[in-house]
Order: structure tokens, then sequence, then C-alpha cells
């Protein structure tokens, strides 16, 4: 038999667990099948996968995909449907083990196309040793006149990001992950938009950006961005691995990223930040509400895998309530109910039961085909933002008739 491949998404809990998790499953199961997991970063991911049809002509038995790219590997016919492997053999205490959040963006036409692998909702990071040091405390009330606390509006967090940059400490107010990739700048650009009111959908329920709103958000975050008395200087590189990586190492006070790299601060041998690491909701604009973003990642199965019934068994094994917890310990994000609320979790990452909060105020990006080529768009929107002076309303029009193309 030839090799069982995997597509893997690149970060090192991933392919440290899959590796795990394999050989445990192959000394269960005698199963003597040599196996190449191949880790990769985001856009050669979506490459391999979907745009060469890899999961579509056999390249890949299993792969990682995520949940804006579900629609489109459907779409495709490039995943196989779950629903006859779950009627026969149903994953452990399926569907009641997950929440809701986690099961329907991959139930698209009454199937089932992948299980749950790795999330954690967008949040607020910050460095709890400094919210609660008592002459930090004192200086801030002293200078802007209110309490030191994580804040609740995003005027609140450009001064306690400014407040807290100090480069000659290797500290910096806050970091960013700005390495245009179709992601991070896509993402924070939404949460923007989602906390000053706004909505990527108009009442037609298309996709229009052209907004108030989102002029707000764009204004925003390219003079965030841009700000060097709050950034770190590296965040124009950083994807949000590199972004929660500089965290974990103490290099910033505050971070907007996803909940799995606050988790990985006290997990990972590198982390410098052990113990000092706490989460919040997003901060918002006033007379608005927080918002996070829900994307998370599947396993799936390719429609032209040869090895179908060995690929399930194994996405069974690698979803029972001991493999998500063996992720969590990792350093990934575990997606069951039971790994959130374990007490021997919380003990090492005591915030870890918050994920149910950011769960209840967590939003999707839209399912449509075009979505991956309109997250282009909005990226190279936002990229142009941070690097030239065209004003955000005219960055926003130019951007939304491209997407109208699209559509």
């Amino acid at each position: 038999m030839e090799k069982f491949r995997i597509a893997v998404r690149k970060f090192d809990p991933f392919e440290i667990t899959l590796q795990k998790l394999w050989e445990a499953f192959c000394l269960e199961n005698n199963c003597t099948v040599e196996v190449e997991m191949i880790p990769m970063e985001l856009h050669d991911l979506y490459e391999a996968t979907l745009t060469t049809n890899g999961l579509k002509n056999g390249d890949w038995d299993i792969a990682h995909l995520n949940t804006d790219w579900i629609f489109d590997a459907v779409n495709s016919q490039s995943v196989e449907n779950l629903n006859d492997f779950i009627a026969q053999q149903p994953p452990e205490n399926f569907p009641e083990g997950w929440h809701p959040s986690l099961l329907h963006l991959q139930q698209i036409n009454n199937g089932v196309y992948g299980l749950p692998f790795h999330d954690g909702p967008e949040c607020l990071m910050y460095r709890k040793d400094l919210f609660d040091d008592p002459s930090e405390k004192a200086t801030f009330k002293n200078r802007y006149n209110y309490e030191l606390r994580p804040p609740k509006t995003w005027q609140e967090f450009t001064q306690i990001a400014e407040f807290f940059h100090r480069p000659e400490d290797n500290l910096y107010g806050c970091v960013f992950a700005n390495y245009p990739d179709g992601h991070n700048m896509v993402f924070d650009f939404c949460l923007q938009l989602w906390t000053r009111g706004g909505s990527l959908l108009d009442n037609h329920n298309t996709i229009n950006i052209n907004q108030t709103a989102a002029i707000e958000a764009l204004d925003f975050y390219r003079n965030s961005v841009n700000n060097t008395q709050a950034v770190h200087p590296q965040s124009k590189e950083f994807g949000s691995v590199e972004a929660g990586m500089a965290f974990a190492k103490g290099e910033a006070a505050l971070a907007i990223n996803w909940f799995g790299f606050a988790s990985m601060c006290e997990v990972i041998d590198e982390s410098k930040v052990k113990g000092k690491v706490d989460i919040a909701e997003l901060p918002f604009d006033p007379n608005h509400t927080t918002a996070s973003l829900n994307v998370y990642w599947l396993y799936t199965i390719g429609t032209g895998s040869k090895h179908q019934k060995l690929a399930y068994d194994f996405l069974r094994f690698a979803t029972t309530a001991a493999s998500d917890k063996l992720l969590t310990t990792e350093g990934g994000i575990g997606c069951r109910k039971s790994t959130w609320i374990d007490p021997e979790i919380n003990q090492i990452i005591p915030f870890y039961h918050k994920l149910s909060i950011l769960h209840e105020n967590a939003l999707t990006l839209p399912q449509t085909p075009i979505w991956p080529k309109v997250a282009e768009l909005i990226d190279q929107m936002v990229l142009k933002a941070l690097n030239s002076s065209t004003s955000s309303a005219e960055l926003l029009k130019i951007t939304q008739i491209e997407i109208q193309k699209l559509e």
C-alpha cells in the first residue's frame, strides 16, 4: 500500500500532536501503514489541497482545512461528505460533545464535510502582571484619570498601548499580525467593522463594505498599525503565529489574536509570560457591542482518497475527548466542551473556561464561493491603507467595485 498522506497546517503543536496521535492509533489498531505528513503555510496549504485539486485527485487522504475554505472545498467536490460514516460509527459523543458554533460551518446542503480539529475565537490578550502592578496602576490613573483595566473601548486600547510602549525594555504596547496572507488583516478589518455596528452583508445578503462603519474601522486600523508610539515594529512582517510568539516572549502588553496564542503562552517552553496572561472580550466603539470571530480548523477527507475508511477511523480517533485534550496540552486548542471545563487544563491555563463566553459573541464570515477572492481584495485594500495616503473612503469604494465584479 502506498503512503497515507496528510496535509497539515504548519504549526509545531499541530505537527507534534498529529504525530503522537498517528502512533497511538497505529498501536491500538495494529496498523502498519506508512504515513507522510506535510506541514504547510496557509497559502501553500490552500494551493496544494484545493487550487491544484490535491484532495480531489488523491494526493491527500486527510487535510486540515479552515472554515473559510470549506464552502469552496464542497463546491469543488474536493472533500467527502461524512454522513454515511457518521451514521455507521459516530465520533465519540457526537454532536453533543461540541458547542453548536463548531458544527454548523461544515454542514452544507445536509452534508457534514469535516470534524472540528482546532479552534479558539479572536480575543484580547493582555499581560495581567502589568495591569495588576500597583505602581503601574497609580501612574496610569494619574495620567489618564481612570483605572487601569483591560480596555473596553478602542480609545482606551490606544491609550493603554501607548502607556505600556517601552522599546528600551523590549516591551511594546501592542502587536498586530499584518503579513498580507489573505487572513490576518482581513480578520482584523472585520472585527473593527463589527465592533462599530457594521456588517459585511447588506439587506440583500450580498457583500457590501462601502459603508460609514467601514470607513471608521479602516481609519482606526491604519492609524493604529502605523502608531510608532504603541506598536511592535515588526508587526508588518508578522503573521498570526509570529505575533503570537512575540507576545509569548513578553514583547507586548496587548494583542488581538486567536485564543490559541493566549493558551500557548502557558504551555510552550519559549514562553516568558507563563502565569502572567489573561484574556478578555474585544474592545468596541461606544453605543456598540463586542464581537469575536470564529474561524476554526477541520479534519477533512479527500474525495480522491483511496483510503477513506482508514481516514475516517483515524478522524474518529483524533477527535476523542482524550485526543482533544492532548492537542491542548501540546499548545493547540481543543474543540470539545469537555476540554474547556477540564480541571487539569484550567489549572495549566486558568482562563481556558472563558472559551464558552467568546463563542457567545463569535460571528462568522459569509459562506459564499467567492469569499476567498473577496478576502484577497480586502487584504490588498488594508495593505494599501497601511502604506499609502489614499483615503479610507476611496479605498473602500474601489474595493467594493471589484467585489461586485466577482458577484
